[in-house]
């Protein structure tokens, strides 16, 4: 069955690209945020509040798991080409949040994306948990498009 109009999408899973190049689906995806600084402007002979404006812009950093298995190479070359300045300054992202049965739902574009870290594995025999990784990278904004709902 296919997602209708009001259908909630509870299990997705994301497809990223990083300059065209594929690096892999993920299983979660965190950080995707945006706030503006505040700021105060006490006005004069105004005792009863201050005014409150908008600052700078600022964007959080996008945090990215999935299980060892699903690794690619390709994101261990952009970690290198970002260390040896062979990255381009203006690279993109592009994730992909597809549902249970591979619809996609939600696209995100971030533009001047960089890496800023990767987490590997803890492994332990005990516990029969699976073995994360984590990315994360920074960026300087995003667009959002979302997929039209297909009917059942």
């Amino acid at each position: 069955m296919k997602r209708t109009d009001g259908d909630p999408v509870s299990t997705m899973h994301f497809d990223v690209t990083i300059d065209g190049v594929d690096v892999g689906a993920f299983t979660a995806l965190d950080g995707l945020s945006a706030q503006y600084e505040v700021r105060t402007y006490a006005e004069g002979g105004e005792n009863g509040f201050v005014h409150k404006l908008p600052g700078r812009l600022s964007y959080g950093t996008v945090k990215l798991t999935r299980p060892v298995g699903w690794r690619t190479s390709a994101l261990v070359q952009w970690f290198d080409d970002v260390a040896q300045g062979r990255s381009p300054a203006d690279a993109t992202a592009s994730v992909v949040g597809m549902d249970s049965q591979r619809h996609r739902v939600v696209t995100w574009e971030f533009r001047n994306v960089w890496p800023v870290s990767y987490k590997g594995p803890s492994f332990a025999s005990e516990g029969g948990k699976v073995a994360l990784e984590v990315f994360e990278f920074a960026h300087e904004g995003w667009t959002e498009t979302f997929a039209e709902p297909v009917a059942s």
